[in-house]
């Protein structure tokens, strides 16, 4: 088990949403298919990849792993399922103790062959991402990325994706390392070549840690936006934007965005055809949503703040509850407005400090509301396993329609379950909402990789 004391550096799990929005509004015409995001076998099943950043591979600790679990028509299991690290035949490089391989992971179809491509990030200033490449059977290959961490998006709008690479450490004390941003335009070939290159922000990006991000359609121009979160210093997080344009990316205008340092996830949670932004601010135990419009994200005045103690919402609010660690945004009832899990690892159940719980709020005509709202832990009938102090339930979450049924499934992690090895828990979307009676976990043991103190489940995509 773990301490939440520890917080700033195991629960801010790096967790963002997939953009699953609805009908385009009548003005705003998407000029060709949206890239594959989510499916590496092309088997028409969105997938999960696992990060399991803690890992010990080669003998050596904290080098992590990925474990991706391939969805089907009974969705996720354990016989389907690809386990990378720097010991996977065709992954660049080898075991280093302590790179925590799995950190950050994104997904997209990198190279234009309709399969979506795996990209591996990490802790270290100074090693490379691993992007794996999407085939017929499942991940193969690897090419290495001069990057640290990544985040994929149609930026210029030209139907292919691109990608944003940010080369950095992550700072344990008061001050920032700094980050170098390169976007490559897409496609990149398998040999890791993209169709062009643009510095990101240099003047801006210098002075802070990339931690993790999201990417959505804010202004529905078919052009995607990339939301980050960074550390800014001092113990604090903040939020940077950049607008998609036919020249790619640009930091937005205003300058003032949702921030905290939880999870972000682009949602279409009103369902007008527009992009919001979900931000969590785990010190506070709170989550913002910043709706998205024609002109871009709504000024702070009218964002809109989520906690336990919101109208409907189940639990209370505490700041030790961390509400807004992580945070994804996904259709679960099938209404076509988008929906937002919310993992709260901090909350106490019983006695049981930390055990966690996730809470799944519902997108409705006029946006998110707790009214309807959902709770699950280890507790709730159907979910396997039991609470414990300190397992951290919902430590990262991420919705992903795993068995084609047009419901978003769920899956939240606990990293601590198990003295930190780890695991992940899969509950069944449907019409009625999240249920329980498939309920499905597993960890590193149940798939064959290693799994002591493992983390497994720090980071879902």
């Amino acid at each position: 088990m773990f301490s939440l004391r520890t917080y700033g550096r195991w629960a801010l799990p790096l967790a963002a949403g997939l953009l699953s929005l609805g009908a385009l509004p009548a003005t705003a015409e998407a000029s060709t298919p949206a890239p594959v995001r989510d499916d590496f076998d092309g088997d028409g099943y969105q997938d999960l990849a696992v990060g399991a950043p803690g890992g010990t591979v080669g003998g050596l600790q904290d080098a992590g792993y990925v474990v991706v679990m391939y969805g089907g028509p009974h969705g996720l299991s354990a016989d389907r399922r690809t386990v990378v690290s720097r010991a996977t035949a065709g992954v660049p490089g080898s075991p280093a103790k302590g790179e925590r391989f799995g950190t950050q992971l994104t997904k997209g179809d990198l190279d234009g062959d309709g399969r979506a491509d795996l990209v591996v990030g990490h802790v270290s200033a100074t090693r490379s991402a691993v992007v794996v490449w999407g085939a017929k059977g499942g991940l193969t290959g690897g090419t290495a990325l001069p990057a640290s961490s990544t985040q994929a998006g149609d930026f210029d709008g030209d139907g292919t994706l691109d990608l944003a690479l940010f080369k950095g450490g992550r700072a344990q004390g008061d001050d920032p390392l700094g980050t170098t941003a390169t976007v490559w335009t897409g496609p990149l070939t398998r040999a890791g070549k993209p169709a062009g290159t643009r510095g990101l922000d240099p003047a801006g990006l210098q002075y802070v840690d990339v931690w993790d991000g999201a990417t959505g359609d804010v202004n529905a121009d078919g052009r995607d936006e990339l939301a980050l979160k960074v550390y800014c210093g001092d113990g604090s997080y903040c939020t940077r934007l950049y607008t998609g344009s036919p020249t790619g990316l640009a930091p937005a205008a205003g300058g003032t965005f949702p921030g905290g340092g939880g999870g972000m996830a682009f949602g279409d949670f009103d369902g007008d055809g527009y992009g919001d932004l979900a931000v969590g601010n785990a010190p506070d135990s709170s989550v913002t949503v910043a709706s998205g419009s024609a002109s871009g994200l709504a000024p702070s005045g009218s964002w809109h703040r989520y906690t336990q103690d919101s109208p409907g919402v189940p639990g209370a609010y505490e700041d030790v509850d961390f509400f807004g660690t992580s945070v994804s945004a996904g259709d679960i009832n099938g209404d076509g407005r988008d929906d937002l899990a919310v993992g709260a690892p901090g909350e106490e159940i019983g006695y049981d400090d930390g055990a966690g719980i996730v809470d799944v709020l519902y997108g409705t005509e006029a946006g998110l509301t707790g009214t309807g709202s959902q709770a699950f832990t280890q507790n709730t009938a159907g979910v396997p396993g039991a609470v414990e102090p300190g397992d951290g339930f919902g430590g990262a979450v991420r919705l992903l329609d795993t068995n084609g049924n047009g419901h978003a499934d769920l899956a939240a992690s606990a990293v601590g379950e198990n003295s930190r090895a780890g695991a992940v828990w899969s509950l069944r979307g449907r019409a009625t909402g999240v249920v329980t009676d498939a309920g499905f976990v597993f960890g590193g043991r149940s798939v064959g990789a290693p799994y002591a103190k493992a983390a497994f489940g720090f980071e879902l995509n």
